[in-house]
């Protein structure tokens, strides 16, 4: 199994590749459309600005290689957000293979921004991706700006208010959340992904 880890350069990806490793995929960190391609999967992680990731896909000519992509995706905490047609964050216009708008996570005393921490997955929809994981299971999270609940909202976590934990459109997946960061709920669910038929 080949799998493509995009390199933007905003992020940790070595726990990322660390973790598609030790589940015996064969994972390159790659900004060469080529590459990407041609992979069996593609990972898009990534944390910082919308904004300057989608400037960093630009510059790399990855745009029309990712949109195009047509085995399973699965984009991972900015990686999600880029996901969505459009982010507050810098007015970004994202990948547009979701729709919805990326928004900033309400701030309070209770809740305050970013949200970095474990929360708890809610509203688990039957899915390949979800095998064996349970409501009420705890990933590692770390953001400031969440996507919307629509109808490819595949579970819900809460922090200020409800917002879409994992996505899935067809071949295109997301996790809000760093699964390589979650212990074993994460390490499920990537080996689901590398296990999703095409």
């Amino acid at each position: 199994m080949t799998v493509a880890v995009v390199r933007l350069g905003v992020g940790n990806t070595a726990s990322v590749m660390f973790a598609l490793e030790r589940l015996g995929a064969k994972a390159r960190l790659t900004a060469d459309p080529k590459e990407i391609e041609e992979a069996e999967r593609v990972i898009l992680p990534g944390v910082g600005a919308a904004s300057y990731a989608m400037g960093r896909i630009d510059d790399a000519g990855l745009k029309n290689a990712l949109v195009g992509f047509n085995r399973p995706m699965l984009g991972i905490c900015l990686g999600q957000q880029l996901l969505f047609e459009e982010s507050e964050e810098g007015d970004a216009i994202a990948l547009g293979l979701i729709k919805g708008k990326v928004r900033r996570l309400p701030s309070s005393i209770a809740a305050p921004s970013p949200h970095m921490g474990w929360s708890r997955l809610q509203e688990l929809k039957p899915h390949a991706l979800l095998e064996g994981v349970r409501d009420g299971d705890y990933c590692y999270f770390v953001h400031s700006f969440a996507c919307p609940l629509t109808d490819c909202t595949l579970a819900v976590a809460e922090y200020g208010a409800a917002f879409a934990a994992i996505v899935g459109a067809g071949n295109i997946f997301g996790c809000q959340f760093h699964p390589e960061r979650s212990g074993e709920t994460g390490r499920r669910i990537l080996s689901n992904f590398l296990a999703l038929s095409c």
